[in-house]
């Protein structure tokens, strides 16, 4: 009986327990069901679609509705092919233009319109640019877009506003519009590289988009790793005879540069892989300049990429690359109110960043001097520079920028500007906008003349100089300190500054182009000369650079981080404190020293303010006082 009883309560307690588990069951037999319906028969599409090389508008219309697959960039660092050792995988894949469709039913049933392009309208416009990435100094990440695609943004008239950067573990970083790169035509971007990013390595490409949190058509398959700044072929220039290549990381130390023989350029179309492209002598390997031979069979309108491949020990591998070739010359035209074929006889070339109050004082000076064309390599400037340029050619000065966004890249822009310049000017003078030339000579001249400058190039000069030829003209500089000022004095630097250290410091050159070495070879603002050509000294007694070199605190400032030439040193980094380039008493921060506008005040040095009162005041009607204003003002 007892028993009995017993088995009853068993029965009893399971038939308790199935009625508690049962829904449970099938609550999990319907998940799984409903998971294996969407993650593994309709995952199944969107990979095909997204790994295929015919994707077409239907194709974007379903990737639409449908899940992606999870991204494995910065799962892992083992997986990563590094694109610096596999050019092959440098130029992402490209998806196919729109193909013509009327409709695409989805797997719902769902009949949807999908628009036919005309064939005469441009592509439509699309949330995500195809680009590729180079991680700058400071975190800063360097978007650069895909020729096909600035097409895309400039036939739409899209400025670049409101895009980000989309990485993969879904960061966004706003990416501000940088500037146009040349030859050919590709847009450019910054944005920073997000703190989680900078975690792991290697560090992933983003992807430049106007809407990292709407659903879209997935973007391309771009490179997985960013390349990096110190390893990379960033820039070309083609001359008559050879293609002139300019390259971070295979000459890494001054001085020490590697044998032309262990280097080879290679062109190769841009969809293309790179082991069957063109390979060339390369016939100079100095600094971050690498000369090489034109290729052939590569005359067809596909644009062609061109790289430096590294040979060593039986095994090569090439550098990424960003640059192209271009076969066409492209040079500086002529310009102006000269003749056509007439070249500047003098010249001047800088390389700037955020310059524009200063640049009309600069520009007005040299030019009653003689100077009569201005090319400026712009570093990515953010001010009022294409204003201030703007206006200085309608009020007939003759100022031309050249987009320059390469970090810690002067002595190469310089080697740049030898061949871009060559063809418009004779002579060009290698200076900055804070610096300006004078000589006490002219303190007695009541209005400036081209003829203060142009006398110096002649061989002779008046001095009976016999040959080699004369191929540079170097000028000492004299560092004017704040001088009391604690802002940028409206009157401008030659007036507003008047107090210097003792003696002379570097000089600055006036070269003859034609003269240059073909190494290209410069260090701080002088080029080695071909055999034949010399350079020669000028007497500071007749010739000088003032240099406003340690202005008002908030503008010496703003120059601490931005130091361009790549064998200057870095104000931020502790080595080399005794270096010529620091500021004695300035430490490695951008922090005020104690008494800053009184530094380096040795001697009162009026000169160069009394003779451009002289020259540039005017008077100023709307001043009661009956004062005056530069004319730069």
């Amino acid at each position: 009986m007892e028993g009995g009883k017993r088995k009853g309560l068993m029965m009893i307690s399971m038939t308790r327990k199935v009625r508690t588990t049962f829904p449970y069951v099938l609550f999990s037999i319907f998940c799984c069901a409903y998971l294996s319906h969407h993650y593994l028969h309709r995952h199944h599409d969107p990979v095909s679609l997204i790994t295929t090389t015919t994707t077409t508008a239907s194709d974007y219309h379903l990737l639409r509705f449908l899940p992606q697959p999870p991204s494995t960039i910065g799962s892992s660092s083992s997986g990563y092919i590094n694109q610096a050792i596999h050019e092959e995988n440098l130029a992402p894949q490209r998806i196919p233009p729109f193909q013509p469709s009327s409709n695409i039913e989805d797997d719902h049933g769902v009949v949807a319109e999908v628009p036919v392009p005309s064939v005469d309208s441009p592509p439509p416009p699309r949330p995500w640019l195809e680009s590729v990435s180079i991680l700058l100094p400071d975190w800063e990440v360097l978007v650069i877009v895909l020729p096909d695609d600035t097409a895309r943004m400039m036939s739409y008239n899209d400025a670049g506003d409101g895009y980000h950067c989309l990485f993969p573990n879904n960061d966004v970083s706003p990416a501000k519009p940088s500037g146009l790169l040349s030859s050919p035509a590709r847009s450019t971007f910054k944005c920073l590289l997000p703190n989680r990013i900078r975690r792991r390595l290697p560090f992933p490409n983003p992807v430049l988009t106007k809407s990292p949190d709407q659903p879209s058509p997935p973007p391309p398959p771009v490179p997985t790793e960013m390349f990096r700044w110190t390893y990379v072929v960033y820039d070309s220039i083609t001359t008559d005879d050879d293609v002139v290549v300019l390259a971070k990381g295979i000459n890494t130390r001054q001085g020490v540069n590697r044998d032309p023989s262990e280097l080879k350029c290679v062109f190769y179309h841009s969809d293309d892989d790179v082991a069957d492209g063109v390979r060339t002598d390369v016939t100079n390997s100095m600094q971050e300049v690498f000369r090489c031979k034109r290729p052939s069979g590569l005359e067809d309108e596909r644009l062609v990429k061109v790289a430096v491949e590294i040979i060593q020990d039986n095994n090569t591998k090439v550098v990424p690359t960003v640059a192209y070739y271009n076969p066409s010359l492209r040079k500086l035209a002529n310009q102006g109110t000269k003749e056509k074929d007439q070249k500047a006889l003098l010249c001047a070339c800088t390389m700037v960043f955020n310059v524009a109050k200063f640049l009309k004082e600069w520009v007005m000076y040299h030019s009653k001097l003689g100077v009569e064309r201005f090319v400026l390599y712009d570093n990515g400037s953010d001010d009022d520079l294409q204003n201030v340029v703007a206006e200085l050619n309608r009020n007939g000065y003759d100022v031309t920028t050249y987009f320059w966004l390469w970090p810690k890249a002067q002595e190469a822009g310089f080697s740049h500007s030898a061949v871009y310049l060559n063809d418009s000017c004779t002579w060009t003078a290698y200076f900055d906008v804070d610096e300006f030339i004078y000589s006490p000579e002219w303190s007695d001249s009541a209005a400036p003349s081209k003829l203060m400058l142009h006398s110096l190039l002649s061989d002779g000069d008046g001095d009976g100089a016999p040959l080699p030829k004369k191929g540079a003209v170097h000028i000492d500089c004299r560092e004017f300190g704040p001088s009391n000022q604690t802002e940028h004095p409206p009157t401008g630097v030659t007036q507003g500054y008047n107090c210097r250290k003792r003696g002379e410091n570097r000089h600055k050159s006036i070269v003859l182009l034609d003269a240059i070495d073909d190494s290209l070879l410069n260090v701080i603002h002088h080029f080695n000369l071909k055999p034949g050509f010399v350079g020669k000294k000028m007497n500071v007694r007749r010739m000088i650079v003032n240099h406003y070199k340690f202005q008002a605190w908030p503008e010496f400032k703003a120059k601490f981080r931005r130091r361009v030439s790549a064998y200057v040193v870095d104000w931020t980094k502790q080595v080399n404190p005794n270096s010529n380039d620091r500021t004695p008493g300035l430490g490695f921060e951008a922090v005020e020293p104690p008494d800053w506008p009184r530094k380096f005040c040795e001697v009162e040095d009026d000169g160069l303010k009394q003779l451009t009162l002289k020259w540039f005041a005017v008077d100023s009607a709307s001043d009661a006082g009956g004062g005056f204003k530069m004319a730069w003002q």
